[in-house]
């Protein structure tokens, strides 16, 4: 009787899934009409469809509150490298201009002139040192974020995220970016829903 079992509960699951896709499927079509026109133009049944079947397990849910945790901590953490140079920078600036003003009161007039030119180059080469050193970390943090948007659709396309694969095409960005949002809200209203419904 036992060996029976299995074959009764089989229906029974593949019900249980279709409901919650179907579930599914209808919050996140409701969810679409909050978007902009032009992004719910982009959104086809399919990708709504699709999208739906790969949240069921709820795995989805998950790797994207991971992938944003990440986001954040990375995105942390280059702002606080930013802000550490900017307070460096500022700090050697006002380092060259306390040394300028007391070579000044040391000066004899007749060698004032030279020492403020040569005081104006010093600081000219400061501040273009400091240019360079900000280009180059604005650079970093770009390609640091490209990066982490690069794993983020790597990630998502694995785990069978409609929509999602390696581009750089803003269009194409801003439907992933869609669809992260869809899933966020739909993340949301599901965790409000466990805490009213347990």
């Amino acid at each position: 009787m036992a060996g029976y079992m299995g074959m009764y509960e089989e229906p029974r699951d593949i019900t249980q899934q279709q409901e919650r896709h179907y579930y599914l499927l209808s919050e996140l079509q409701s969810l679409v009409k909050d978007l902009p026109s032009s992004c719910q133009q982009r959104m086809s049944h399919t990708i709504l469809s699709d999208l739906a079947l790969a949240l069921i397990d709820g795995t989805v849910f998950e790797i994207v509150q991971g992938l944003l945790e990440i986001q954040h901590l990375t995105e942390k953490n280059l702002y606080n490298q930013r802000l550490k140079l900017h307070a460096e920078h500022r700090g050697l600036k006002q380092d060259l201009l306390r040394k300028h003003r007391e070579a000044q009161q040391s000066c004899k007039a007749h060698n004032f002139q030279v020492l403020k030119a040569t005081q104006q180059r010093e600081l000219e080469s400061l501040e273009q040192r400091i240019k360079e050193e900000q280009r180059m970390m604005d650079e970093k943090i770009v390609l640091e974020l490209d990066q982490k948007v690069i794993d983020q659709q790597t990630t998502l396309e694995k785990a069978g995220v409609s929509g999602f694969y390696i581009t750089k095409n803003p269009q194409e960005l801003m439907l992933q970016m869609n669809i992260l949002e869809l899933i966020q809200k739909l993340q949301q209203k599901e965790s409000l829903s466990n805490k009213i419904y347990p």
